[in-house]
């Protein structure tokens, strides 16, 4: 079971009793309006509840998509996530969705230094790699916080709701 706790945040495997919780944003046209995914019905949920519980009982897990809790509350308010892209050259990836509730208040970046602390310290890995779309500011931001540095602009890199859509690239290296 993994669970990687900063000053405000439990980020925590998902459970079934999530699913209400992670409906909440899921569903939110608010919170995907970047992502490749939602708003989410209450099958589409309910199948993220299924992998993500799925992907923590692997014996061979390579991805850790859990859930962001709030540690005074035990409320959960989104979604960080870290995925072992390539084990030879130790390169990963992270990602975050925080209910627009909990907007600005530095939880996705809590999460997501959190998440790099992880993948560099306990998964040993050596490039961490994350996309935003141009537009979405708040999320590039988030990136730049934690250290991770603009590498470049994908175009056309990932198809959103039938548009393709730009992404911009951002990635840390653990130097040590």
């Amino acid at each position: 079971m993994t669970e990687l706790v900063t000053p405000r945040l439990l980020l925590r495997d998902f459970r079934f009793a999530d699913e209400a919780a992670v409906h909440a944003y899921a569903s939110d046209p608010k919170a995907t309006v970047f992502t490749d995914w939602g708003p989410n019905d209450t099958a589409a949920t309910r199948e993220f509840i299924v992998q993500a519980t799925a992907e923590a009982n692997s014996p061979d897990r390579r991805t850790y998509t859990l859930a962001a809790v709030l540690r005074a509350t035990d409320h959960v308010i989104g979604a960080a996530g870290l995925v072992v892209e390539e084990v030879t050259t130790r390169s990963g990836s992270i990602g975050y969705v925080i209910h627009p509730a909990f907007w600005s208040r530095g939880y996705a970046t809590e999460a997501a230094a959190r998440l790099l602390q992880f993948g560099f310290t306990d998964l040993r890995l050596h490039r961490i790699w994350a996309t935003c779309r141009p537009d979405n500011r708040p999320s590039a931001r988030v990136l730049e916080k934690v250290g991770m540095q603009l590498e470049g602009q994908l175009r056309d890199h990932i198809l959103i709701r039938g548009q393709w859509r730009d992404s911009l690239l951002y990635a840390a290296i653990n130097r040590s």
